[in-house]
C-alpha cells in the first residue's frame, strides 16, 4: 500500500474516532468532510446553539498535531464554516467556534477548544 493511501486511511480512521469521541462528550455530528470550493471542514459538531468546525489532526505528539494546523488551513476552515453557516435556516442564533481534535497513539483524543 502507497504512504499516500495508508495517510488517508489513517486521517479517516482518526476523523471516525474524533466524531465518536464528540458524541459521547454531547455533541451532533451534522458533517463529516464538509467541503467547499473555498476549503473543507472535517467535522462539524453542535451541541445547543453552539457550532464547532473541528479540525482532527492525528500525529505522534500532541503538540505536533495542534502545531499541523497551518493559517492558511485555519483560513480555509473558516471559509468553509462560513458557506456552511450561511446555508443554516438558524444561522442568526448559532455561535461558531473553531476546535482541534488531536489523536496521539495510545492516548485518548484530546479536544481543544477554541483552537484558533
Amino acid at each position: 500500500m502507497s504512504a499516500r493511501r495508508k495517510a488517508e486511511r489513517r486521517g479517516r480512521w482518526s476523523e471516525y474516532l474524533a466524531a465518536a469521541y464528540l458524541l459521547v462528550k454531547g455533541y451532533r455530528i451534522l458533517a463529516l468532510r464538509h467541503k467547499t470550493k473555498w476549503g473543507e471542514v472535517d467535522i462539524i459538531a453542535r451541541r445547543g446553539d453552539l457550532v464547532a468546525l473541528v479540525e482532527v489532526k492525528a500525529r505522534l505528539s500532541r503538540q505536533m498535531a495542534v502545531d499541523a494546523v497551518s493559517f492558511e488551513s485555519q483560513r480555509r476552515i473558516r471559509a468553509a464554516g462560513d458557506v456552511w453557516l450561511a446555508r443554516q435556516p438558524d444561522a442568526a442564533r448559532l455561535s461558531i467556534r473553531c476546535d482541534i481534535v488531536a489523536i496521539v497513539p495510545r492516548r485518548w483524543p484530546l479536544h481543544i477548544k477554541d483552537a484558533f
